[in-house]
Formats: C-alpha cells, structure tokens, sequence
C-alpha cells in the first residue's frame, strides 16, 4: 500500500465537500507528473487531503477505491481520475509551515515540487504527519 498527498483548493473542493460524497472522483489534474502519480495508485492506497490556496493544510485522509481511468473533463482524452474514499479527518490539521519546519520532512515533493497537486508520501513521512495530526498511522 502506498501513500500519497492530493491538493485541492478548497472553495472549489473542500474536506467537507468530499465527506458528505462519500466516494467522489478526483478530477481535473492537468499536470502530467501528478496525472502519473495518480497512474501508480491503487485500491487501498491512501491520501492525505490537502487544502492549499489559503488554508495549506492537511485536513483529512481519503483511500483509492477506483484505480486511473479516463477524466471525461478532459477533452484532449490524455488525463485520468481516480475514486477517493473520505476515510477519516485529522485530529488537528498540519499546516504547510509546521512541515516546513521538520526536518525529517524536507525531502517531501510537497515541500520541493510545491505547485504538484499530487504527490507520493513514503512510509516514514507518512507516520510522522498521521503523528503531527494526532492520529495513528
């Protein structure tokens, strides 16, 4: 199982927005590095939902439950989407900066490819944030 961060802006999708969906797809990437991210991923994969823009927080965590298929937004037929899954939200949400400020966190894409709207998570980093965000990894 792998771990990711997907990024939203949250007056267009909000944490909130995803919950009361439930099982909602994740449209709209245009990027093709984050569009091959969202290639890699599979069932039971899990995300951290990030609110970016003004909030740069993460606020809850979301599962695969539907592997890439095409985004049929994208006229050009050359994007994908997957199905997310509102799992749970943090117990406190981890801001941009408060990653920022962690060393054992420098090397995330988050942090080095800042305008990637999805990013892969390893194992480590991901504890440690489930841990910043008051909940077990």
């Amino acid at each position: 199982m792998a771990h990711w961060l997907v990024k939203s802006e949250p007056g267009a999708w909000s944490w909130d927005d995803h919950v009361k969906k439930g099982v909602e797809p994740w449209n709209g990437v245009r990027n093709h590095q984050a569009a091959n991210n969202m290639k890699a991923m599979t069932v039971g994969d899990t995300a951290f939902f990030y609110h970016s823009v003004d909030e740069k927080r993460i606020v809850g965590i979301v599962e695969v439950v539907k592997p890439y298929y095409p985004d049929p937004t994208d006229p050009s037929g050359r994007f994908g989407m997957v199905d997310f899954k509102a799992v749970r939200p943090l117990a406190r949400p981890v801001t941009l900066a408060e990653i920022k400020a962690d060393p054992r966190l420098s090397h995330l894409a988050l942090i080095r490819h800042s305008r990637l709207s999805v990013v892969p998570i390893d194992d480590k980093a991901w504890a440690v944030l489930c841990e910043m965000g008051g909940i077990k990894p």
